[in-house]
């Protein structure tokens, strides 16, 4: 059974953008802090529901997307962050699964799956 990811070890060496993998990592995670090139609030994505950890999830087109909260179940908010041009969008998801961000599309999105797109597509 895999390890959730708000349980996996969080990695002790330090990252720079384009090392950031594009896929998910099963083993660790990679904190906010560990990014080198972080914007300043970056790390304090869920401060305002009480989640002290960020952590890298993958990347999305040109987007690194990053996650404070757990995946399901409780409030979270996702931050895209570009990489070339550091332009930022979030998606704030609550417990019963509804959310809301603004996508590079300049719309709003209900969805979390239609914001994500909206990243691919940009």
């Amino acid at each position: 059974m895999p390890v959730p990811a708000e349980q996996r070890p969080a990695t002790e060496r330090d990252w720079h953008t384009e090392e950031l993998p594009a896929t998910p990592q099963r083993d660790f995670l990679i904190p906010a802090e560990r990014w080198v090139e972080a914007p300043a609030d970056l790390a304090s994505l869920g401060s305002d529901f009480g989640v002290p950890l960020v952590a890298y999830k993958r990347r999305i087109g040109r987007f690194l997307l990053w996650r404070a909260g757990p995946a399901v179940g409780a409030d979270a908010r996702y931050a895209a962050i570009a990489a070339d041009t550091g332009e930022a969008y979030q998606f704030r998801l609550r417990p019963d699964g509804t959310g809301e961000g603004v996508g590079p599309d300049g719309r709003t999105h209900a969805r979390f799956r239609a914001w994500k797109e909206a990243l691919r597509d940009a």
